[in-house]
């Protein structure tokens, strides 16, 4: 009886001492976040990454470091945010490529995707807009598919590397029309939009905010739109739906993630500050300015994307047999 009361006793103080533990804890977040953007500073993930973290900074009352980790397509900075610490104080921007893509591109992550991080939120999804040079016979998409199948091979398409957006766009498009494209990979957008723009590849897919300029200024024709409607900054541009490719349809997306066994309170917690950033007007106007679509939504749906967009670009990496440089 003695060791059965002494043994009641040993548990009643260990729900107890548990109880308190547990009310101690300070409430979350406690101190700083840090905020890993795969990517270098300047670029596009860089710039909105900072002005999400400063937003839900101010909501959730700590600092949120925001910090570069380059390399590899994205890879070094997701792997970093899927190997922290499970405690929400370590969170990041997921990316297209290394979310959706690189896991069937290099083949031997370090991480993987579905099973090493969480999805928070999407923060936004941007088209892509198939450009030619304005001294360009092609005029429609109907036209560039009319000249390539006239002449397989003949024809090519810029991007700003292999495995990026710009290439699996240009290889999609070939897989839904069957035809036959040379794709010529420069070292960035920009050197792939200036050759472009010199004449010396005949079209490329590239970002909305990337090519406005020089479709503003009359330096290159936009023949059609990712998205699956046409661009209200592009008003007369159809999308490839509209043409009768509605597989043609690309949105190069962007969202917070964090590494799997984080808290399901943390998460709610960091997808409502984030949503509640999200409607901010100016940063809102800021998105739609560059041509994207708002994100916002639950976890779950930013982890159905992720699910559909794996499958999908998995299809086309193995179909075009591309490999990473």
């Amino acid at each position: 009886m003695l060791n059965a009361s002494k043994t009641k006793l040993f548990v009643a103080a260990f729900i107890f001492c548990s109880s308190l533990s547990a009310f101690a804890q300070p409430a979350y977040p406690s101190k700083p976040i840090n905020f890993i953007v795969p990517y270098g500073a300047g670029g596009g993930a860089d710039s909105r990454s900072r002005q999400i973290a400063q937003g839900m900074s101010l909501l959730l009352k700590q600092p949120i470091v925001v910090e570069n980790k380059a390399g590899a397509g994205g890879n070094i900075g997701t792997e970093f945010i899927a190997r922290a610490p499970a405690d929400g104080y370590v969170i990041g921007m997921g990316n297209f490529a290394p979310l959706a893509v690189n896991k069937t591109l290099f083949g031997n992550l370090r991480y993987d995707p579905e099973s090493d991080l969480t999805p928070i939120v999407l923060i936004e999804k941007g088209p892509l807009v198939l450009s030619v040079n304005p001294s360009s016979s092609f005029k429609t998409v109907q036209d560039i598919v009319s000249a390539a199948k006239a002449k397989p091979g003949a024809l090519t398409f810029a991007s700003g590397g292999i495995g990026g957006s710009h290439q699996l766009s240009g290889e999609l498009f070939k897989q839904s029309t069957d035809i036959d494209m040379i794709h010529v990979p420069y070292k960035s957008g920009s050197a792939g939009l200036m050759d472009l723009m010199a004449g010396n590849v005949n079209m490329m897919f590239d970002q909305m905010y990337s090519a406005m300029p020089s479709i503003k200024s009359g330096k290159l024709r936009p023949i059609a739109i990712t998205s699956e409607k046409r661009s209200p900054l592009l008003p007369d541009v159809p999308s490839f739906a509209e043409v009768g490719l509605p597989k043609v349809k690309v949105l190069n997306w962007q969202g917070l993630v964090a590494p799997k066994g984080t808290p399901k309170a943390i998460i709610e917690k960091l997808n409502a500050a984030a949503n509640e950033v999200l409607k901010d007007p100016k940063l809102r106007a800021l998105m739609l300015e560059q041509g994207n679509e708002i994100g916002g939504g639950s976890p779950e749906e930013f982890s159905a994307l992720i699910k559909a967009e794996s499958a999908k670009w998995s299809v086309v990496v193995k179909t075009a047999n591309i490999k990473p440089e």
